[in-house]
């Protein structure tokens, strides 16, 4: 299944991996059917220079969708590791953000580069579960280069890049 990304950038598209990650790509799924997304923003691109958190295993990811804050129209779900998918963060992964294990909000990142230390057993989250992938980008790749390009000075920005609408196609 895919989805297509209509963003102040210009438009990207990914495929959700319900097959091999179907609790996170589902909960993704039902976010983007229920129009949560449409409207957000990607409010956080991190890369070398501007890394604030864990500056020990840097990444460089965009992240978008819903914030802690926001309504949560889709219910946490529990964590889908790497180690039971069998996904891994590659360039242009999609994977959820977290906190703890099971403490989802509709907030995911793209991999802008192969990122080892995200999957299961990497030094990148404390709890060593890593983060869930669920998707992968698969057309207009040049406008998530737009969308890191945009990156600030700090990780979190003050530019906010509107992520217009977000369908299942």
């Amino acid at each position: 299944m895919k989805a297509r990304f209509q963003t102040e950038c210009g438009e990207f598209e990914i495929r959700l991996f319900l097959k091999e990650a179907p609790r996170t790509a589902g909960y993704f799924r039902d976010l983007i059917s229920k129009g949560a997304l449409d409207g957000s923003f990607f409010f956080r691109i991190v890369g070398s220079e501007n890394a604030s958190m864990r500056k020990e295993n840097p990444i460089e990811v965009i992240q978008g969708g819903l914030r802690e804050e926001d309504a949560q129209p889709v219910a946490p779900i529990a964590h889908e590791p790497t180690s039971q998918t069998g996904l891994s963060h590659k360039k242009w992964t999609l994977s959820t953000a977290r906190h703890g294990a099971g403490e989802t909000f509709g907030s995911f990142f793209i991999c802008m580069r192969d990122e080892p230390e995200l999957d299961y057993g990497g030094k990148r989250h404390p709890d060593g579960l890593g983060f869930a992938a669920f998707g992968e980008v698969v057309s207009g790749f040049e406008t998530v280069n737009r969308i890191y390009e945009r990156r600030e000075a700090e990780e979190f920005l003050k530019n906010q890049i509107v992520i217009t609408r977000c369908a299942l196609v």
